[in-house]
């Protein structure tokens, strides 16, 4: 399946205060989704930013709430986004059959919201090199499930150029930058 520019929204998941120092890799991963995050902006891709249960977990992480800040935002209790009626909802309202999926940790938010989006008929794009977990092998177990499951799973630079499709479109002279 190819993934469709006019087709996509996203969902980012739970990148918060208390989960990022214990997260593997955080450094590139922290680098890697903030570059997801320009591009998909650059690009006008819609979002749907979700935030688990803040009290305990504190807030989206500063460097990123700063990319998201007019983003409509979405407290969870729920592991899956998708089992929030409210941020449910809000990626239904997008009617956007593509939801590219990125953010923390992979085998139990990111995963269970995944499954979910397909469940439901979506068509989730898991942005292997925008998740993490406090344990390697948790993301790799999730990746492998996800994949057995019918989830797409990418990079962000396969998923910036998919979507441009063409060296002519208006946006590939940024996009280019970006990720140099």
């Amino acid at each position: 399946m190819k993934i469709k520019f006019e087709e996509c929204s996203f969902c980012l998941v739970d990148v918060q205060e208390r989960l990022m120092p214990h997260m593997d890799n955080k450094e590139v991963f922290l680098k890697n989704i903030s570059t997801l995050i320009k591009g998909l902006k650059i690009l006008e891709v819609p979002f749907v930013v979700n935030e688990q249960y803040k009290k305990g977990l504190g807030q989206t992480i500063q460097e990123i709430e700063a990319l998201i800040s007019e983003d409509k935002h979405f407290e969870k209790t729920t592991f899956s986004c998708c089992g929030n009626e409210q941020s449910f909802e809000a990626i239904k309202k997008l009617s956007k059959k593509t939801v590219i999926v990125a953010g923390i940790e992979t085998h139990v938010c990111v995963l269970q919201t995944c499954l979910d989006l397909l469940e439901a008929g979506f068509n989730p794009i898991l942005v292997a090199d925008c998740v993490t977990s406090r344990k390697k092998l948790d993301t790799i177990l999730a990746f492998k499930r996800l994949a057995s499951a019918g989830v797409t799973i990418t990079s962000y630079e396969s998923l910036f150029f998919e979507l441009l499709k063409d060296s002519k479109h208006k946006k590939f002279k940024d996009i280019s930058k970006l990720i140099q």
